[in-house]
């Protein structure tokens, strides 16, 4: 394919050696054996501009990469085509996203593409597969169950955000405590008290990150509330 070749002009072993450590890709961390050639997203998004049109088959062949770059500027154009497809094709993409589901397996290619595909196909739907993925054994396929409910919420829709993050408030992951407690978060920018009815039922037994990042906004008194109730000196 000619976007390998781009992809390869572009490369930068700086870059790359960074994104490497960033993104925890050592032994037995959560991005093992993930290879990054080190082109920056900007540019990521300029490539993938410019083969907008790639069909299914070149796609899953970028899914199916070790290089992350392939896979996130395979999703970028995904996500491109499902936002101009009709519903046909909007059908189509929903079914290959979730048949390649476990592909997408770092945070950053999970929150790109979940809301916008999943989130999207899904919100005048029944969301019961949602409800499969978050009790998942597969770390990604969690994420992409919480992250998905972001374009639920951006529409005042936070009942499947409750309901998962309440099927995962016992998950071990810090990237599912730190999913969690950011959709949590989204919420509470658009209705605090359905946030603090979750957190008053739920703030004792939930996850230090998780409850962190779901206060993060919160006047300080309101923190220090939450934080020395959990966290008692």
């Amino acid at each position: 394919m000619d976007i390998l070749e781009d992809f390869q002009k572009n490369a930068d072993k700086c870059k790359a050696q960074i994104l490497q450590r960033f993104f925890k890709t050592g032994k037995g961390e959560y991005g093992e054996g993930d290879v990054f050639l080190g082109i920056i997203v900007p540019k990521q998004r300029e490539i993938a501009k410019k083969y907008s049109n790639l069909d299914l088959d070149s796609i899953k062949k970028l899914l199916e990469s070790k290089i992350h770059e392939h896979r996130l500027t395979g999703l970028i154009i995904l996500t491109c085509q499902f936002k101009k497809g009709d519903e046909k094709k909007q059908k189509e993409i929903f079914d290959f996203y979730l048949k390649n589901a476990k592909k997408i397996n770092n945070w950053d290619l999970v929150d790109l593409s979940a809301p916008n595909i999943l989130g999207k196909y899904l919100l005048d739907k029944k969301r019961d597969l949602l409800y499969s993925l978050a009790k998942s054994e597969n770390l990604w396929e969690k994420r992409i169950a919480i992250i998905s409910t972001f374009e639920f919420i951006k529409n005042n829709d936070f009942s499947d955000t409750i309901l998962i993050s309440e099927i995962l408030l016992n998950d071990k992951h810090d990237l599912i405590h730190k999913a969690v407690g950011w959709m949590l978060r989204e919420i509470g920018k658009r209705d605090i008290e359905k946030e603090e009815i979750f957190l008053k039922k739920h703030y004792k037994i939930m996850p230090r990150t998780m409850l962190r990042y779901a206060i993060e906004r919160f006047s300080d008194e309101k923190r220090q509330f939450f934080l020395k109730s959990h966290f008692p000196t």
